[in-house]
């Protein structure tokens, strides 16, 4: 799969709420129980579904995401195309995960991969931030 990059620069193709990789995961139960630990965030697991992404014209999967209507606003793709990169609004976002991540240093690989790899934006926002420039 083609790496899909929502608009906050998470990692579609790898974010397992995302419907092409939804059936094959691990499932509510596991992904319940990882963001509790590893992010203190409840989701029942029965409120746990596929997301289409923002890409799809639909409204943001994550309701309180406060990137999506900004990046919508201006016209863009994403935040790496936006010539205010960086700004607090997308700071605090890629910062939670990063945050997170630093609170498990000894996280195992499956976990690393599953709930940490498609969230930690920074580095495909900078990448696309440094190709629109040129």
């Amino acid at each position: 799969m083609e790496p899909i990059v929502a608009k906050c620069g998470y990692r579609c193709d790898l974010c397992l709420f995302f419907e092409a990789n939804f059936a094959g995961g691990p499932g509510p139960d596991r992904i319940s129980e990882a963001f509790a630990r590893y992010y203190d965030c409840q989701l029942a697991p029965e409120a746990i579904r596929p997301c289409k992404g923002c890409h799809e014209g639909a409204e943001a999967p994550d309701k309180d995401c406060r990137v999506y209507p900004c990046v919508r606003e201006k016209g863009l793709q994403n935040c790496g195309q936006c010539p205010a990169f960086g700004c607090e609004t997308l700071k605090t976002r890629m910062d939670v995960v990063e945050e997170c991540l630093a609170k498990h240093p000894n996280v195992s690989e499956e976990d690393y991969r599953l709930f940490f790899g498609p969230y930690l934006s920074r580095a495909p926002l900078t990448e696309i931030h440094r190709s629109a420039r040129d």
